[in-house]
């Protein structure tokens, strides 16, 4: 069984072409778009990527998909969750913040 690819985007014309659908239909491509009139609704996920291209991708030439895979996980998982701070989280690592956030759930509910 092929694997299939989820490719989302916005509501720009040439996203919604005809010719475009079917290209993604043969290549086993999973079409997902914004609502209409909605700039947040991919917002996160635009933000990130605009980040790890700009930090990885636009230095450095992978020679296969599974160099830039690898290089991409290590990216997130050693660098990106684990290290770089963001300021929409207090200048925390996600993974600070998500240890934090968990450490207050479970004072809430009484957990040790």
């Amino acid at each position: 069984m092929e694997s299939q690819v989820t490719l989302h985007s916005d509501q720009g014309s040439q996203y919604n072409s005809y010719e475009y659908k079917i290209f993604a239909k043969h290549h086993n491509i999973i079409l997902s778009m914004s609502r209409h009139n909605n700039c947040y609704d991919n917002a996160v996920t635009e933000s990130f990527f605009k980040t790890l291209k700009k930090e990885l991708v636009r230095k450095q030439v992978f020679l296969t998909r599974e160099v830039a895979a690898s290089k991409i996980f290590e990216y997130i998982e050693m660098f990106y969750n684990p290290k770089r701070r963001h300021s929409y989280l207090g200048y925390i690592s996600p993974n600070k913040f998500e240890k934090r956030y968990n450490q207050n759930v479970d004072k809430l509910l009484g957990v040790n």
